[in-house]
């Protein structure tokens, strides 16, 4: 199992682009996640002051208020969220099969040589791990 509490709720999407640059960048103010969404997509102040608040709200985020500016942090790490996803996706459209979830993944894509042979050895590391 995941280890992350069935309580923890899904982000959104744009919830998860929030996370993304909290996840690259570190611990960051509404002003600075602003920035980098500004210059990706146009996001507005406004609207990322406000998704913020919900997340922390929704236990997404901590936030830091012994400065002026608050600081906003994940309170799970980016492969905790990712786990959490997969397993959702996992179970709601693949009826639970990692086999067809995979398959799709890679039918749907070009993979590099390279991601193939990372995925060969992480297949190979996990089924040494049961034995």
């Amino acid at each position: 199992m995941s280890g992350i509490k069935p309580s923890t709720p899904k982000p959104t999407a744009a919830e998860l682009e929030i996370l993304g640059v909290l996840w690259h960048t570190g611990p960051a103010t509404v002003r600075q996640v602003h920035e980098v969404l500004e210059a990706r997509k146009g996001a507005g102040y406004t609207t990322v002051l406000k998704t913020m608040q919900i997340m922390a709200d929704k236990g997404l985020l901590e936030r830091e208020d012994s400065s002026r500016a608050h600081v906003y942090k994940p309170v799970l790490r980016q492969e905790e969220t990712q786990r959490q996803l997969v397993d959702d996706l996992l179970e709601k459209v693949f009826g639970g099969s990692a086999s067809q979830l995979v398959m799709r993944a890679l039918s749907g894509r070009r993979t590099s040589k390279k991601e193939m042979a990372e995925i060969r050895r992480m297949l190979d590391e996990y089924e040494g791990g049961r034995r």
